[in-house]
């Protein structure tokens, strides 16, 4: 992975929204374009159009189209991450932060614009993932995993652990995102609950309480 590039994305991932409207204005009208038609057939003047402005005033923020498609993608990827962060900050322990976790992981994967141009374009959109994926899915790597380390109970767990099962979280959900069909029923969502809590939380939590009830941490499996 290229740590330089990584620190970067980290950097852009922890910067925020813009202060400046126009910039905003000009992210959205880009998203709501890439949404709508995909990359390819999208241009600089497509945006500026939507956006209200004159295309000078996009090139002034974003020199190329490539810039602009960066910037709205790390966007995407923060406001999913803050949205992630509000779904299970208040989750007292690591397992049900994982299981929430991968929940709202797969559901909103699905409504963002790299879910949108999968739909449209994935030959285009494919290696954010894949290829070219590699900085990006760490950083969402790194994040989640100081997400989950933040319950009150994570002490008990090795903090390396814990970046694997992020690791293998993020994996999945790119997985699950790419390719939909499976025996695994995460189309919905008490069972992919479920899944996630025999199948991922276990990894870090142990296996008996990854097959406890909701709300329940035994030192029994269930039927034992």
């Amino acid at each position: 992975m290229n740590t330089s590039r990584t620190a970067v994305l980290a950097d852009a991932l922890a910067a925020g929204d813009s202060p400046d409207p126009t910039t905003e204005r000009i992210l959205d009208a880009a998203r709501d374009q890439f949404a709508t038609f995909g990359l390819r057939r999208s241009t600089v003047e497509d945006v500026a159009r939507r956006a209200r402005v004159g295309r000078v005033t996009v090139y002034r923020r974003f020199d190329t189209k490539n810039t602009l498609v960066e910037a709205v993608l790390v966007r995407e990827c923060r406001r999913f991450l803050a949205a992630f962060d509000a779904e299970v900050a208040a989750l007292p322990t690591m397992e049900e932060r994982i299981v929430a976790g991968f929940v709202v992981a797969l559901r909103d994967a699905r409504t963002a614009l790299i879910g949108r141009l999968i739909q449209l374009e994935p030959e285009t959109a494919l290696p954010f993932l894949t290829t070219r994926g590699g900085p990006i899915l760490g950083v969402i790597r790194d994040y989640l995993a100081a997400s989950f380390g933040r319950a009150p109970d994570a002490t008990a767990v090795d903090a390396e652990e814990g970046a694997q099962v992020a690791e293998i979280f993020v994996r999945l959900t790119v997985s699950f995102l790419l390719t939909p069909q499976s025996i695994v029923p995460v189309d919905d969502e008490a069972q992919a609950r479920e899944f996630a809590r025999r199948f991922l939380a276990p990894m870090v939590t142990g296996p008996a309480n990854g097959r406890a009830r909701p709300g329940r941490r035994t030192g029994k499996r269930s039927g034992d």
